[in-house]
């Protein structure tokens, strides 16, 4: 049973870990970088983007991975003193998924389903529409609750670590 505790273990924190990265790409590079861009531009990247990072290996690798790989690890870990920084960090990623449900796939749902019109009125409608401010903002919260998950991760990995090897 130790070795799936651990495996679990190490496998939320590493699918917590690239899905944190992917909210911070967002947050540092990404939206910064679409920002400066026309409406043409930001329109046509931003439904490129969202349609490539709608794709099974970023599903499994990150976002619902970090989900199931931290409630595999939750279950583990019961009663033992690793437990409550692994369900510390299962609550803490279910805000972001939430938030990523309820907001930003909505957002991201339509602007994709507004199309590529001709006219440059109708492309800085869509901007407008989809509210750079409310996703960045939303994305900023899933930046630092996904790193709290994370870093509750990493310490769980540490207890663990210390309460098998003793």
């Amino acid at each position: 049973m130790d070795t799936v505790r651990t495996l679990s273990l190490i496998l939320a924190t590493l699918t917590m870990g690239m899905i944190t990265g992917a909210f911070a790409v967002f947050w540092h590079a990404i939206m910064p970088g679409l920002a400066t861009t026309d409406d043409r531009t930001f329109v046509s990247a931003f439904q490129s983007i969202d349609k490539a990072i709608i794709n099974p290996w970023f599903m499994i690798s990150g976002f619902a991975g970090a989900l199931i790989c931290t409630l595999a690890a939750t279950f583990t870990q019961l009663g033992r003193p690793a437990f409550p920084w692994i369900a510390a960090a299962l609550a803490l990623y279910l805000v972001a998924f939430v938030i990523t449900i309820v907001v930003n796939v909505p957002l991201n749902n339509a602007i994709k389903a507004a199309g590529l019109p001709e006219r440059a009125t109708d492309l800085a409608a869509i901007r407008v529409a989809f509210d750079e401010a409310k996703w960045r903002m939303w994305n900023l919260v899933r930046v630092l609750v996904s790193t709290a998950a994370l870093t509750c991760l990493t310490w769980a990995l540490v207890v663990h670590g210390r309460t098998t090897v003793s």
